[in-house]
């Protein structure tokens, strides 16, 4: 199987020296763990809490995405907390579990429908990891090759997929979200992965 074809883009808040905004992607085939985490607010507190997630997540890459979730809550008790997003994607099945809490924006643009519809959401559970955790629920869907998986951090305005060519290479759409919907308040991440085909 080709590799997972993934980027990241971020910007860091203007007199900040750490991002609270941080990704893992993590290829173990047939698997992969995709996730964007932003620590509450900004600055080093937010860069502490974000940190720790990312490494919770890499150590237990192998479990489910709720275990996963459920481990950085118990991991961030004390810190600010974060709002996560995160996909676990099966090379031989073809399919994505994702789920969100907080607010970091998922969605998969399809390169041909096929019959599915063409931009999937990720429904978003309202909490903080960290601090309250909701009840938490996931989805799993067919993803096929060329389609394309988007989060963004809240540093990124909502109106960002208003114009997104996924013809593009994603790094060009990774720096284009982040150069014209980034917001100047706020620390803001883009991560974008390309799903290979899982047959070759």
């Amino acid at each position: 199987m080709a590799g997972l074809e993934w980027c990241v883009a971020a910007r860091t808040l203007v007199g900040e020296s750490n991002s609270g905004d941080h990704h893992l992607v993590l290829e173990q085939f047939p698997a992969a763990l995709l996730a964007a985490v932003d620590g509450l607010g900004h600055g080093p507190e937010a860069a502490a809490a974000a940190e720790i997630a990312v490494r919770t997540l890499r150590r237990n890459a192998q479990e489910s995405v709720i275990s996963l979730v459920s481990r950085c809550h118990e991991e961030l008790r004390g810190t600010r907390g974060v709002v996560m997003s995160l996909a676990s994607y099966d090379a031989r099945e073809g399919t994505l579990t994702w789920l969100g809490v907080g607010n970091v924006a998922g969605l998969v643009l399809r390169s041909h429908s096929g019959g599915h519809p063409p931009t999937m959401r990720l429904l978003l559970c309202r909490g903080v990891v960290g601090r309250k955790l909701p009840a938490l629920h996931v989805t799993t869907f067919p993803v096929q090759p060329g389609d394309t998986l988007v989060f963004v951090t809240d540093g990124v305005a909502s109106d960002f997929d208003s114009d997104l060519d996924t013809g593009q290479p994603i790094q060009v759409l990774a720096e284009r979200i982040i150069d014209q919907h980034g917001r100047s308040d706020d620390d803001a991440l883009a991560l974008i992965a390309r799903f290979p085909d899982g047959r070759s």
